[in-house]
């Protein structure tokens, strides 16, 4: 995989490792069957000349055939290639050409073929200066080999390195959407959906308000709404309800739109309510009910915690908002700790859920109220808490005074008794 930029040493003129190469090109070709080609003697006359691109394409042109050549001798062959083609000032004119070799089938090792493409891949992505916009076509061939060769786990490591690439190569909205949805594709063919979630989030976020209409903004939006919504663990809705194109789903896929809108604030009565009213749509779409049911379950028991302001949740009132059983409430209140919904404690003793810590699904004007009688009753209590701390201090003082006074007339008092006692010892002596 990509790694610090590097250097190709390859001894020899281009005149002379070019036709190594093409002598070489003219042996696989013969193996194959392929009579009657003679590259060496093709580009003999152009190197004459020092026409070094004319060679390179008439080399590039032959290119594909490098892909049955031998494992043992696959990489030395392309790393031969792309040392003659970094000679050449037109690097983006064969590049491309070799991207598209590589990302194609290498016949001679169907096991082993897409780690040896990756390895000359990512030699070509490591020799191009770091600035060179090319390395964003050589990446997209690495993708689609990761994505062919299902290895997520060899692309994770440098996904770190991405942002800092597209600032090098100084990449439009649209070819950052390309890649993002290139590694969208190979997370989500490799099972890594939590991946694949997030990268079609920031595709979504590339697509300019003025086109989010649009049937690729459209389709884009619904895949990952689907996705959001098909994830057992997935949430937090919110980061798709700040996009435009999502927005603009209200009018062309008010279903999803409605959907999304239950899940990302309301609870499972309402979902319930949906599949009424649309009767038949969730099996159409191919989406899990199970998963969306358990989902909502789940968020439903979230936001009565974030609402109660008692911080304390009778067993009933989670089994009537939930549709269970009251004996399997304490099984879905550990779910919802672990989903890291909300954090508390259970009381079976007292049938009650005990509130720690919650947090609102959405903030909007309804939860600003809640804030607002919460913050009313904690200032009634701190009111409360402080009027009787006052009394009490008034207490202590008062009591002080009283000890103060009692203390002054028990000092005057045996005072005048110590010295009439020194008196009858004065007149004794």
């Amino acid at each position: 995989m990509p790694g610090p930029t590097n250097t190709l040493l390859i001894e020899g003129s281009f005149e002379e490792l070019a036709d190594e190469l093409a002598q070489y090109v003219d042996g696989i070709r013969k193996s194959q069957g392929e009579e009657g080609s003679n590259l060496q003697a093709e580009i003999a006359p152009l190197s004459e000349q020092r026409q070094k691109d004319e060679v390179l394409k008439k080399i590039v042109t032959a290119s594909a055939i490098l892909n049955a050549a031998p494992e043992k001798e696959f990489i030395a062959a392309y790393n031969l290639l792309v040392h003659l083609i970094r000679q050449s000032p037109n690097l983006d004119k064969f590049l491309p050409k070799i991207c598209q070799n590589l990302s194609a089938p290498i016949t001679s090792s169907p096991t082993n073929g897409p780690g040896l493409a990756l390895s000359v891949l990512t030699t070509i992505f490591n020799v191009l200066p770091p600035d060179n916009d090319t390395r964003y076509h050589v990446f997209l061939a690495i993708l689609r080999v990761v994505r062919r060769s299902s290895s997520f786990d060899t692309l994770r490591s440098q996904l770190k390195n991405l942002d800092s690439w597209l600032v090098q190569w100084d990449m439009d909205e649209e070819d950052q959407r390309k890649l993002y949805l290139g590694i969208a594709d190979v997370a989500e063919d490799a099972g890594e959906d939590e991946q694949s979630y997030l990268y079609l989030l920031r595709a979504l976020r590339t697509i300019p308000t003025e086109v989010v209409n649009s049937d690729e903004a459209r389709s884009l939006s619904v895949r990952a709404l689907r996705s959001a919504l098909s994830h057992p663990s997935h949430f937090d809705f919110q980061d798709l309800t700040a996009l435009d194109s999502i927005q603009a789903l209200r009018k062309s896929e008010s279903t999803f739109f409605e959907l999304l809108e239950i899940f990302n604030a309301e609870q499972l009565d309402d979902y319930d309510d949906f599949k009424d009213e649309h009767e038949g749509w969730i099996e159409e779409q191919k989406l899990d009910d199970s998963i969306l049911y358990r989902k909502m379950r789940l968020l439903t028991l979230a936001s009565l915690a974030a609402s109660t302001q008692s911080r304390s949740l009778p067993y009933q009132h989670i089994a009537k908002a939930l549709q269970i059983p009251q004996e399997d409430v304490e099984m879905w209140v550990i779910d919802v700790i672990r989903a890291g919904l909300v954090e508390g404690k259970l009381s079976q003793q007292n049938q009650t859920f005990l509130i720690h810590r919650s947090t609102y699904r959405v903030f909007g004007e309804k939860q600003w109220r809640e804030v607002q009688s919460r913050l009313d009753t904690w200032r009634g209590s701190l009111e409360g808490v402080l009027a009787v701390v006052r009394q009490e201090r008034e207490q202590v003082i008062r009591q002080k005074e009283r000890e103060l006074r009692s203390l002054d007339y028990k000092v005057n008092g045996s005072g005048g008794g110590r010295s009439g006692l020194r008196e009858i010892d004065l007149m004794a002596d």
